[in-house]
């Protein structure tokens, strides 16, 4: 039996921290793991912005809550769930996430929690697991289950490349280049065929 691992943002939804950046004018928050490997790294950068501008949950659910799928990902991803199991392995948190698996269709998501003050601060952060990605793949492997993973981000690559076949979609030109190995789309009808083919 297969399942196919599914990274969320930039795959099926716009990139969360990109969209508010724009919304709160922020230029620092662009910052993704397409820029920075270091997951921590990053998250301990982003919540440093956060407290310097006093912006917390609040602020980012309401930019969450004007963000769509992008075009042809939910047709994508219904085609996809009629012939195969799908879960997407994400590292946002489920307090990002839901507004968002809703206009999806509610597909099966693993992801990250928050910590949250009361008056709203992002205080910190909860990981799934160490190297959730990757952790998550090989242990569904281990429960006898074949995996095919896309993404297109640093932090993809490890559950891309230990699937039995693996995809990036619509990843950066570094990454692209460093891993000529790793068959590239930008469109869903071939990502879709190509995942279709690997079943």
């Amino acid at each position: 039996m297969n399942v196919v691992c599914l990274d969320l943002e930039g795959v099926l939804v716009p990139e969360i921290w990109i969209a508010f950046s724009e919304a709160s004018g922020i230029p620092e928050l662009r910052r993704t793991t397409r820029d920075e490997p270091d997951y921590d790294k990053l998250m301990r950068f982003r919540l440093d912005i956060l407290k310097e501008h006093g912006l917390g949950l609040r602020e980012i659910q309401d930019t969450i809550r004007k963000i769509d799928p992008l075009p042809g990902a939910k047709d994508f991803l219904d085609e996809l769930k009629k012939r195969t199991q799908v879960l997407i392995l994400s590292d946002t948190f489920e307090e990002f996430a839901k507004p968002l698996m809703e206009k999806l269709g509610w597909p099966t998501i693993f992801c990250n929690s928050l910590e949250v003050s009361e008056s709203g601060e992002i205080t910190g952060y909860k990981m799934r697991c160490p190297n959730s990605k990757l952790t998550t793949v090989k242990a569904l492997q281990s429960a006898g289950l074949e995996t095919i993973a896309a993404g297109d981000s640093f932090n993809d690559l490890a559950m891309i490349e230990a699937s039995k076949a693996g995809f990036l979609f619509r990843s950066t030109p570094a990454i692209k280049e460093s891993h000529p190995e790793l068959q590239a789309f930008e469109e869903y009808d071939e990502f879709l065929e190509a995942i279709l083919k690997a079943l």
